[in-house]
């Protein structure tokens, strides 16, 4: 089967977020993104915990961007911090290696 060209790929936005929950597990995230988030609509990549806050990055599709972001920074235990088309970028600006 002939693999799909990089153009016929759907676009997306790598999301990069604090959790101002301190040591949170990854369940405990993917529950609080459920419950912002529309199901099926994301994909937790990497979470990262910190004695103040946990940092983390999401995948989301490119026409549910915006209203990802407006939904995820109504949420008091969310908060958006970069995004970008490449994840390699996110990770530098949260620090993540």
């Amino acid at each position: 089967m002939a693999k799909v060209n990089k153009a016929a790929r759907g676009k997306h936005r790598w999301v990069g977020f604090h959790l101002l929950e301190p040591d949170i597990s990854r369940d405990e995230c993917e529950e609080i993104l459920t419950n912002t988030l529309p199901v099926g609509t994301w994909r937790l990549f990497d979470l990262k915990n910190n004695v103040a806050v946990s940092k983390a990055i999401i995948k989301i599709p490119l026409e549910k961007y915006v209203s990802s972001l407006k939904l995820m920074n109504d949420n008091e235990l969310l908060e958006t911090q970069t995004s970008s088309g490449k994840i390699r970028l996110v990770r530098e600006r949260l620090g993540i290696k």
